[in-house]
């Protein structure tokens, strides 16, 4: 396969990849943010893997197939099986602005990102001066951005999420070399973390009745319970 069809293929993942860092922050459901991060984390797994064709890579077809295992399947079954049903609810995510606000803000992210982008890609010579660096701190940016203007727990982890996919994704372009034992180890500590996260997202609704972190601020430090035998 020729190198100029792989940076085609390329450039139309990233320019994929952008438009999902937009669509999680103007979805308003967690069902849709779950889904919107599936097809970004696809989109990951084809932009490493095309990298890995273009560099000639093992260490990249090892992160492709680890981001197409982990992100796409692993962690949507764990958010499913340790979350409360309402990942699967037509609810609206509780946002701090409007979404043309949002958007307007997450457009102004992703121009600033351009711009920090083109030295780290100098930096990293001419074979990573393609779109990745700056898609991938955009998506770092908009992920970010999504954990400030969010109220509900599930989206707030995919806000997370979607942080460190946006740094994979500059990441594979600038350490094309990364070694397969790094990205494995990163790969668990995400899926620890987001157990962790979706077990706290079930007591959270559990106790307080609603996945919005707001909620917590409501909750009281109730009386104890009488011990025993203990006189009144």
């Amino acid at each position: 396969m020729s190198g100029d069809l792989l940076d085609n293929l390329n450039a139309l993942a990233a320019g994929l990849f952008l438009l999902t860092a937009f669509g999680i922050v103007a979805m308003r459901q967690a069902r849709a943010c779950l889904q919107l991060f599936i097809v970004q984390s696809l989109l990951l797994a084809a932009s490493a893997a095309l990298l890995g064709l273009k560099f000639q890579s093992p260490h990249l077809y090892g992160v492709a197939l680890v981001n197409l295992i982990t992100k796409p399947i692993i962690v949507p079954w764990l958010l499913v099986r340790t979350s409360p049903g309402e990942i699967y609810t037509r609810r609206e995510i509780d946002q701090v602005l409007n979404i043309p606000t949002a958007l307007l803000i997450a457009l102004a992210l992703a121009i600033a990102a351009y711009f920090f982008g083109l030295p780290l890609a100098a930096a990293a010579g001419s074979d990573a001066a393609g779109p990745n660096v700056p898609i991938g701190i955009a998506g770092l940016f908009l992920g970010a951005y999504t954990l400030t203007v969010r109220r509900e727990a599930l989206s707030l982890l995919i806000g997370i999420l979607a942080m460190e996919n946006g740094a994979f994704f500059a990441g594979i372009a600038i350490a094309h070399d990364l070694a397969m034992l790094v990205e494995l180890a990163i790969a668990t500590d995400g899926l620890i973390i987001v157990f962790i996260m979706a077990v706290l997202v079930r007591a959270l609704a559990q106790h307080v009745g609603a996945t919005a972190v707001g909620e917590l601020a409501t909750l009281r430090e109730g009386a104890a319970p009488p011990v025993a035998g203990e006189r009144r």
